[in-house]
């Protein structure tokens, strides 16, 4: 059959948009956890304490996302991805734009982290779903020969949500006084969710199902509990899979969320300028996914993503170096933070879809992915910005401990690369063997 390249276009534009609006959501949160909630929703004697507890908030998200992944991997796998991701697009939306109407602890007491805590973790349910059926859709539609750079574009939505949820926070911070943006200001980020969903609703159902789910609906392939199949017959790529995953989250959380705390705190640096520079990074990763994407399809998926890991674990220690000898120097620490998160991270990040995608057949695949993506989450990604701000505190401020965890998480994911390659069938037909 004719591949008709408009429409893989459409449904990869769609994946995007989708992914831009559900990860913005929850990245926003992230974002302002470390400058606004340890303020206004935990306050504490000791502002380490007010930081990890609004970290501790944002672990939750982590924590429930495995059991998006799982609701909604069922969901997808049984019903459809396009159905499954027009709920995750809605749960998403009304849980951010709630925070915005959250009143502060000043105001209601105790149950304003409660509902905070409720609203995050909504947002846990809707992306541990939405990840996985975004770059299902662009990877079931793709050409065999393209599927690593086309199940790379929906990962863009990373960047562009962080680059959006970082750069919106960064320019309100610029504008107005820090009274008013702890008042009301940050609350506008909340609430323009609201208009990212409605767009991102609209694109989504113009968009058919895939023809890889409508093959096997039409061949009466599926699996009557999809989560039981993936246990019993995947067991080995699940591992390897949660093995691999681990540097991506480490290296996303201590750069994208744990540096905004640490270059304002420790370096001194503004608000505006750290989020600036998270922002700078965001929008150069936009380049770099979808090029390694497409460099997995030309040299596989298991190799570009070991050496990815490598060169994530190395970058680290010159990355904290350039910013502890140039924090006087704002393009000096930028330079610090754009390489490594920009340039490096997206070499693990553009082929990391497909490379989960193939370890699984089509009548788990939504489940497997979502799963090995999500649970390993809540370890690797959730809980690395308390864990990084404990060592910092450890090291006497210095951030050499932290260091040698993002390295020691690096060697892990290398490992289990490693061992993907080594297998002598690609993935998806090793994973269909009884």
């Amino acid at each position: 059959m004719a591949i008709d390249m408009r429409v893989i276009r459409r449904v990869a534009f769609a994946s995007v948009i989708g992914a831009t609006v559900e990860w913005y959501d929850f990245f926003l949160y992230g974002v302002v956890a470390g400058i606004v909630f340890n303020k206004l929703y935990f306050p504490a004697h000791d502002p380490l304490v007010s930081t990890m507890l609004a970290y501790g908030t944002f672990a939750v998200g982590f924590i429930t996302r495995p059991l998006g992944g799982v609701i909604f991997g069922h969901f997808g796998d049984k019903v459809g991805r396009k159905s499954a991701l027009i709920c995750t697009l809605i749960i998403m939306g009304v849980s951010t734009a709630g925070v915005a109407f959250v009143p502060t602890f000043d105001q209601i007491g105790i149950w304003a982290p409660i509902l905070l805590l409720f609203l995050r973790v909504l947002q846990g349910i809707g992306l541990g779903g939405e990840w996985g059926g975004a770059v299902l859709m662009a990877y079931e539609y793709a050409p065999p020969n393209r599927r690593g750079l086309y199940a790379s574009l929906p990962q863009i939505g990373l960047s562009i949500g962080l680059c959006l949820a970082s750069g919106i926070v960064a320019g309100i911070s610029h504008l107005l006084p820090e009274a008013a943006f702890l008042s009301w200001g940050w609350r506008v980020a909340f609430g323009a969710s609201l208009l990212l969903v409605v767009l991102g609703l609209y694109i989504r159902l113009k968009v058919m199902e895939t023809p890889e789910f409508l093959a096997l609906k039409r061949n009466r392939r599926d699996v009557k509990i999809p989560f039981v199949d993936m246990i019993t017959r995947y067991r080995s790529s699940v591992l390897l899979g949660m093995g691999a995953r681990w540097i991506d989250g480490v290296f996303f959380n201590i750069f994208a969320v744990f540096m905004i705390g640490y270059l304002t705190q420790r370096l001194s640096m503004s608000r505006t300028e750290a989020l600036t520079g998270v922002m700078i990074a965001a929008m150069v990763m936009c380049f770099f996914i979808p090029f390694f994407g497409r460099m997995s399809d030309l040299m596989g998926r298991a190799r570009v993503y070991r050496w990815g890991s490598l060169i994530c674990g190395a970058s680290v220690l010159p990355a904290f170096w350039l910013m502890e000898t140039q924090s006087g120097n704002t393009l000096g620490v930028w330079l610090g933070v754009v390489i490594p998160f920009g340039i490096f991270y997206a070499m693990v990040y553009g082929p990391e879809a497909a490379l989960f995608a193939e370890l699984f057949d089509p009548e788990v695949r939504y489940t497997g992915i979502s799963f090995v993506y999500q649970f390993s989450g809540i370890f690797a990604s959730g809980l690395t910005p308390i864990i990084a701000t404990a060592l910092l505190r450890l090291d006497g401020g210095k951030p050499w401990y932290v260091c040698g965890y993002v390295i020691l998480s690096a060697l892990l994911s290398a490992w289990a690369a490693r061992a993907m390659e080594r297998r002598p069938k690609p993935f998806d037909e090793m994973a269909a063997v009884r």
